[in-house]
């Protein structure tokens, strides 16, 4: 753990690149000092609610439906462990590191905004499992979006509370143990810190987030695998001109046009068709790219804005507020807060000691999330359905005027067709799963929670598809430089012709048929891993990928 970046986390504030740098690992966070204050605060007020008379929700009251049992004050410890433990139902595989690493996170950064009314302590020690790289098993499966991402919350308490498990090396070790091993106590829960530990939408954020982290890099590459393809089927670069796409206005639109003119410049395969060539218009899948992946890029846009709010909000419920309503966060640090104390609408007024009122409300509920993931999920499969489109038009000879299939001797050869409908598969599979989860909603616990939204599958459903379009992407690179290969001796751009050469290092030029699927694994691994994406970044200033020029 040496030599790490430290992040300091400012509640409310957190930026997308200090998201990705918790993502990717290799950095602790530090909390912002500016915020112990008002989480004491807003601590002692629920512990003097506690104390009190007036029955106050998820206090000292049992939970959803059973809300109106009341608890009395010896049993308000036992009653935050039973939550956790009765709410630890999950099942599936363990979240990836990566997204347990900013579920930590993130729920460190909403309960220390001081709206959720837990101790320091709890804050600390979520910030600490993170700093010593822990990873609490928890279960993939099991929340449906609203009053929280509830089970997989729970899990991930539980390792804290020393009773759950921690994935340590890819095996699952008994929590108790990793805590210690790591010089850490068991968490141990005062009232109302269960529930805020799992009340909110940090999994279902999460989640998306990895997404989007995950898919920059493969969009990035879809930009490198289309200018090639435009090259290899010696399409025009009159499509991508700056005044076609300035009538329009989409910023993503815009931005992807301009990304391909400096992918294409200096092309000798685009200066060699200039004249002569009777086509004159090319497919969709060549002319359209702006049109396409631009709006995809806004869609993505807009979900990266959605979920950086997200990432930066308090989801509890109930919540915690001084004086005449305003938030704990922003009533600073005053130790004696003027104001009274009173349980949520509907209930009895409680005597002014409180300093503050709790009030219900539903900022668990996770439909921004949803319907932001169902709108990735659109751009996700439509950036694979038009590569797709790309392919079909490289293997067929009639369009592409390469080669069928994209081999010398077709017929005792089939070259590329299968490998197409790989592709195809691939993207109709996505289809299936861009199917909106945010237009599904099963009432539970005996109807009080009776609309949810499915922001957990919407965005766990998104790592298959960007899986999808990866193998996409890998097959149409290979077909595209077999298409480039067939051109010789005329050459592409620089910044091509690199991408060309990568490629040729790991995987040489199909002449006859071989096995095949290893170069469609190297090849997609080129898009994954940010090979391409390094090489476009090569062309000098370009607009920035999630936030427009």
């Amino acid at each position: 753990m040496m030599n790490r970046t430290t992040i300091v986390l400012r509640p409310g504030h957190l930026t997308l690149e200090e998201l990705q740098a918790i993502h990717a690992g290799g950095v602790r966070l530090e909390l912002d000092a500016a915020t112990r204050p008002v989480i004491a605060a807003s601590a002692a007020l629920v512990q003097r609610a506690a104390a009190g008379d007036a029955p106050v929700y998820g206090v000292n009251t049992g939970f959803g439906k059973l809300a109106s049992s009341r608890i009395s004050t010896e049993d308000l410890a036992t009653l935050q462990r039973n939550l956790i433990r009765s709410h630890s139902v999950g099942v599936g595989e363990p979240l990836a590191p990566a997204v347990v690493r900013l579920v930590l996170a993130l729920k460190a950064a909403s309960l220390a905004r001081g709206a959720s009314g837990v101790r320091q302590e709890v804050i600390d020690h979520l910030i600490a499992a993170l700093n010593a790289d822990l990873v609490p098993c928890v279960p993939s499966q099991g929340s449906v979006g609203a009053s929280g991402d509830l089970a997989p919350l729970s899990h991930l308490t539980l390792a804290l509370m020393g009773e759950g498990e921690f994935v340590v090396e890819g095996q699952r070790r008994p929590a108790a143990e990793v805590l210690r091993s790591a010089g850490l106590a068991p968490l141990e829960l005062a009232a109302k810190e269960g529930l805020g530990l799992i009340n909110g939408t940090q999994v279902s954020t999460a989640l998306a987030l990895h997404a989007l982290f995950t898919f920059e890099p493969v969009l990035e590459g879809a930009l490198v695998v289309g200018a090639l393809t435009v090259d290899a089927a010696k399409g025009s670069d009159g499509p991508f001109d700056p005044r076609i796409h300035a009538l329009r206005g989409h910023p993503g639109q815009i931005d992807v046009a301009q990304y391909y003119r400096q992918l294409l410049a200096g092309s000798e395969i685009r200066r060699s068709h200039l004249e002569g060539d009777d086509r004159v218009q090319d497919p969709y899948c060549l002319r359209c790219q702006p049109q396409v992946v631009g709006a995809c890029l806004d869609q993505l846009r807009h979900a990266a804005l959605v979920l950086l709010r997200e990432a930066n909000a308090v989801t509890d419920n109930p919540l915690v507020f001084f004086d005449n309503g305003a938030s704990s966060q922003a009533a600073a640090a005053e130790p004696a807060l003027p104001g009274r104390w009173r349980r949520p609408p509907g209930g009895e007024a409680a005597e002014g000691r409180f300093g503050g009122e709790l009030i219900s409300g539903g900022n668990f509920h996770a439909e921004p999330v949803a319907l932001a993931c169902d709108a990735m999920a659109t751009a996700i499969a439509e950036v694979g359905a038009i590569a797709e489109r790309r392919i079909a038009m490289l293997i067929d000879s009639g369009v592409s005027r390469l080669p069928p299939f994209l081999t010398p001797n077709a017929g005792l050869n089939s070259g590329f067709m299968i490998a197409h409908v790989t592709a195809a598969a691939l993207a109709s599979e996505n289809k299936s799963l861009a199917h909106p989860a945010s237009v599904d909603s099963l009432p539970t616990s005996a109807n009080q929670e009776d609309h949810v939204s499915m922001a957990t599958f919407a965005a766990r459903r998104l790592q298959p598809m960007i899986a999808n379009v990866t193998r996409i992407l890998g097959i149409e690179l290979l077909a595209a430089a077999m298409g480039i290969d067939f051109l010789r001796p005329l050459r592409s751009s620089a910044a091509l012709e690199q991408v060309h050469a990568t490629l040729r290092a790991r995987c040489p030029a199909m002449m006859q048929d071989r096995y095949l699927a290893p170069d469609i694994e190297v090849a997609s691994t080129l898009v994954a891993d940010g090979t391409l994406a390094r090489i476009l970044r090569t062309l000098g200033r370009l607009p920035p990928l999630w936030t427009p020029a």
